[in-house]
């Protein structure tokens, strides 16, 4: 194994109440030590002086895409993108084809992402009801056993309330939680962006907050009637945002993430019809994204997830009705964070850390956020007053499709590494 000191950087660990300058040395994968003027004599020494060393990223939403839909990502350039993103841990979504509904899926993702992947940890989110098409429910037990740490079936709600209150009490036993994605179709309709003022303008269907609102509101009412757990994914309204936060406040068992595109970008972003800004949920208006800031900062949403879905570029490239929803975030994720919420002043950057890293990990109950010793070395180095100009076209993605592209940030990640071993390094 290497054997690495990383000297005089400022150590940021949320978990263990750690923001100083100090040295860490790295043995056989594990933090040996954490100290000042540390010495190591047959050790690769790494000057991290003027950035930031903290525990590895952990995104507990994205979609690596892999199996059957390989020509968007796959495993292998998901993790490598991931890896360029700073993260040492992701949470695949399981709308894949075939979708990870049973035993079988979960054990080829495990498998190719050990022999495959770039070393970051992978995740598999099992399929609530099989196939994705909310009838049945999928083998939870079975998946589990296979190594699945949640169940989801993002990219469709599950529209069957009953459904998802035996999914509920079928999680819990089973020792998985439910992520939620909270959209009611009805409502949605044909819109394609935002309804309000700039869908009234650029003349395309809009879609209500309503669609994004009712089904948190309905997920949480479930979940408290059933005491159970759940997990909100994406939020992007003002009034989602409240509802987890007066829910929290009764004590119901909600937890919920945000993005950086919806604390990052408006449907103002929208105005010239590129097809690289349409997501779902759809970008929001100012008092939303503001919202979801100020979530983030009073600790209503627990975490920043990337929901990285990355397309080829031919569905992305047409008329902005016809283009698939989503866009690569692995790569700009602590760049827009960083800009968004530490530079601003909003939180510091140790609370970003914990947002993108020690709570995910205390959230899905997997190692890492943390960097005491004898933890695994599961580590970035950041530069985050490093100028940053998005260019999607270095992306290691498939999916070179971005919003922020061409855009400027501030936050370089600078060195990834998993288990003592560095997994990606920027080029000098």
């Amino acid at each position: 194994m290497e054997k690495y000191l990383i000297r005089g950087g400022r150590v940021i660990d949320p978990a263990n109440g750690i923001d100083a300058v100090k040295d860490l040395l790295i043995v056989d994968g594990k933090i040996a030590d954490i100290g000042e003027n540390l010495t190591a004599g047959d050790a690769e020494a790494i000057d991290a002086s003027g950035k930031v060393v903290a525990p590895g990223f952990i995104d507990m939403h994205c979609h690596l895409r892999d199996p059957g839909l390989e020509y968007k990502e796959d495993i292998i350039s998901g993790t490598r993108a991931a890896a360029r993103g700073g993260f040492t841990g992701v949470c695949c979504m399981p709308n894949t084809k075939p979708v990870n509904d049973c035993a079988a899926v979960t054990r080829y993702i495990l498998e190719k992402a050990e022999t495959k992947g770039s070393g970051v940890h992978v995740y598999p989110v099992g399929a609530i009801s099989k196939g994705l098409e909310g009838k049945e429910m999928a083998e939870i037990g079975r998946m589990k056993e296979a190594g699945i740490i949640a169940i989801s079936d993002d990219g469709k709600p599950v529209s069957n309330s009953n459904l998802l209150r035996l999914a509920m009490q079928y999680a819990d036993h089973f020792g998985v939680f439910i992520m939620s994605h909270s959209e009611d179709k009805n409502l949605v309709g044909d819109g394609v962006m935002n309804e309000g003022f700039m869908s009234t303008k650029l003349g395309l269907p809009g879609i209500t907050r309503a669609a994004e609102e009712v089904m948190i509101a309905r997920d949480i009412l479930v979940a408290e009637a059933e005491g159970k757990r759940i997990h909100i994914c994406h939020i992007s309204t003002k009034g989602g945002v409240q509802l987890v936060r007066e829910a929290k406040a009764r004590g119901v068992r909600v937890t919920a993430e945000t993005t950086p595109h919806y604390i990052g970008a408006t449907d103002e972003w929208c105005a010239d019809y590129d097809g690289n800004t349409r997501v779902n949920p759809p970008l929001r208006e100012e008092s939303d994204r503001l919202a979801c800031i100020a979530g983030l900062v009073d600790g209503t949403l627990d975490a920043i997830a990337t929901d990285h879905a990355p397309h080829h570029e031919d569905e992305k490239k047409v008329e902005f009705h016809l283009a698939a929803s989503g866009f690569s975030g692995f790569e700009t994720a602590f760049c827009i964070s960083n800009t968004e919420l530490v530079r601003s002043g909003a939180m510091s950057l140790s609370d970003l850390v914990k947002l993108m890293s020690a709570n995910p990990a205390r959230l899905l109950g997997v190692p890492g956020g943390k960097l005491g010793v004898g933890d695994a070395a599961d580590l970035v180095v950041l530069d985050p007053d490093r100028k940053v100009v998005v260019d999607a076209k270095k992306f290691v993605s498939k999916g070179k499709n971005t919003p922020f592209d061409g855009r400027t940030y501030y936050g370089a990640v600078c060195i990834t590494m998993v288990g003592g071993r560095v997994i990606d390094r920027e080029q000098a």
